[in-house]
């Protein structure tokens, strides 16, 4: 068994190269800019993480953490174009260096690409692969859609901004455990705890990068801080906020809403910490990670076998990045 770290070494080793061809360079440069970012390839790995819990990594559960993190990255280009986002990973944006519209089609073609790498896996997984991909697929679209349309509501609901970030980020997290776990032979039980497991994992780690973006260190975050705030996203700190605040504070969170100010991030970020809710965040982003535990507790595999993803929900959940 290895553990993420090991793991994630291997993947760079094979994901580190062209994707693309040379020509037309204005289309593909811009692709390959992108994914030279890097990143933590979680994804991806997690993927190699389900298959191994069961067996040997199948040779072909590389294509399909290849297309993971292929489509992650088609989601990032286009979620940074929607907030217009100055940074990712540090560095510009894709729509920042090379435009919009050659943003877009980058974005586009890096999604077509990660067909290219489903397509190689064996007729007797692929079915089952691209049924719960594209099912995947269209459940981001949907939880980046919602993200949008809170923007231009005046309140949302926990309960609806938890299942935004479920679709939004959770569902790629449990997708890419359960395939790999499918590649590895897991049973329906067990694909279905796995799945879970990320699942709640999944909504712990928004909730910390819900904290992050406000509280966290944007030399180690790669990010803008309050780019959120900014964008006037509905997240769970803003949310809690107004629910806990005096009428004087909820009156000027929404006064910031509509505000382009300087101050605008500073004062928001003052009425979060006023209210206790990055606490708030941190007991909430506990409790997800307890569910986790306990779905992976009931995987009926042999305990020492889980000890690489039992790790790796530790650090996820107490990442200052």
């Amino acid at each position: 068994m290895k553990y993420f770290e090991e793991l994630s070494k291997d993947f760079f080793t094979r994901f580190d190269k062209p994707h693309f061809p040379s020509e037309p360079e204005s289309l593909y440069e811009p692709a390959e800019y992108f994914l030279k970012l890097g990143g933590k390839r979680i994804r991806p790995v997690l993927c190699l993480m389900g298959n191994e819990l069961f067996d040997v990594i199948h040779e072909h559960t590389w294509d399909l953490a290849a297309a993971i993190e292929l489509f992650h990255n088609f989601t990032l280009i286009h979620d940074d174009i929607m907030d217009k986002a100055p940074l990712r990973r540090g560095m510009p944006t894709l729509h920042e260096k090379y435009g919009g519209p050659n943003a877009l089609l980058a974005g586009d073609v890096t999604l077509v690409r990660a067909y290219d790498y489903i397509n190689n896996i064996p007729e007797s997984f692929l079915h089952r692969i691209i049924h719960i991909f594209n099912k995947t697929a269209k459940e981001v679209c949907e939880g980046q859609q919602i993200d949008m349309d809170f923007e231009k509501m005046p309140n949302v609901t926990l309960a609806g901004y938890l299942n935004m970030i479920e679709l939004k980020t959770s569902v790629l997290l449990a997708a890419s455990l359960k395939m790999g776990a499918i590649m590895g032979g897991a049973g329906g039980g067990n694909q279905e705890h796995i799945a879970e497991f990320g699942k709640n994992l999944g909504l712990a780690f928004q909730i910390q990068d819900d904290y992050l973006d406000a509280f966290g260190d944007p030399a180690k975050f790669g990010k803008q801080v309050g780019g959120d705030i900014l964008a006037n996203k509905k997240t769970f700190l803003f949310i809690k906020a107004m629910e806990v605040a005096t009428p004087g504070q909820q009156k000027q969170m929404q006064q910031l809403l509509g505000s382009d100010g300087q101050d605008k991030v500073p004062q928001m970020i003052s009425i979060f910490a006023s209210c206790g809710v990055d606490q708030e965040a941190r007991v909430l982003m506990d409790s997800y990670l307890q569910k986790s535990y306990q779905h992976l507790d009931d995987i009926a595999v042999l305990s020492n076998r889980k000890g690489p993803l039992l790790k790796l929900a530790e650090f996820l959940v107490k990442r200052d990045f």
